[in-house]
């Protein structure tokens, strides 16, 4: 077969495997704190699947360790920083009112 016929053919590169986010001594659990919080994003929202690296098991798992804790109050449900910014008010009127008669 000439080369110029031949079906295009992927070259293999050789990749670099990704280690797991999780090693086999690792413990899912709602009191690991250092583990549980690389799962979960700026904003306090559990990050996906697809974004963690994790098996379906391991995913479920995490979701658990995470939704414990929040229930318990151990960790936030938002992230919201701008919540406990405190906004100064400001009033319309500068001085006193006084009523005329």
């Amino acid at each position: 077969m000439d080369k110029s016929k031949r079906p295009f053919l992927k070259s293999k590169r050789s990749f670099r495997r990704r280690l797991p986010p999780i090693q086999s001594g690792d413990r899912i659990n709602y009191r690991n704190m250092s583990l549980i919080s690389r799962f979960i994003s700026e904003q306090g929202k559990i990050l996906s699947r697809r974004v963690n690296r994790l098996t379906l098991k391991q995913q479920r798992l995490i979701t658990i360790s995470i939704k414990q804790p929040r229930i318990l109050s151990l960790l936030p449900f938002l992230n919201n920083e701008k919540q406990f910014e405190r906004i100064e008010s400001t009033s319309r009127t500068t001085g006193i009112r006084t009523r005329n008669k």
